[in-house]
């Protein structure tokens, strides 16, 4: 086990954040946290949209789309750019698809990193 840990470079620290930013780093979380904001912001990287397209692909209404694209603008995930009459969302830059295929990432692991997460949560629920 030593020799792995060795053989894997550490990663750099990440900044000491100011309480203000643990807070706001809090929300952003919560906000992904809710399943249907998260559909509509995947479908937005998946090609950016307008809220009929969101609604048509996460099928939910239109009204709650646009609930929830208000909040991941206000939140700085997505952006909206006028096309003509229509209105588009799309990521606000690489950030966005950098933090989603992390967690993505973190989901969709290999046989044997399923296993060791499903015996550390079996642990946990004891």
């Amino acid at each position: 086990m030593s020799s792995y840990i060795a053989a894997k470079p550490f990663p750099a620290p990440l900044p000491e954040l100011a309480d203000e930013q643990v807070i706001e780093l809090a929300e952003l979380l919560r906000l992904l946290g809710e399943p249907t904001r998260l559909r509509i912001l995947l479908a937005c990287l998946a090609q950016p949209a307008s809220v009929g397209e969101i609604a048509t692909r996460v099928d939910i209404p239109r009204s709650l789309v646009s609930h929830h694209l208000r909040m991941l603008r206000a939140s700085r995930f997505l952006r909206s750019t006028r096309n003509g009459k229509q209105i588009i969302y799309s990521p606000v830059d690489d950030r966005v698809r950098c933090i989603l295929e992390d967690l993505v990432g973190h989901v969709v692991e290999t046989p044997e990193e399923k296993e060791g997460g499903q015996q550390f949560y079996a642990t946990l629920a004891k």
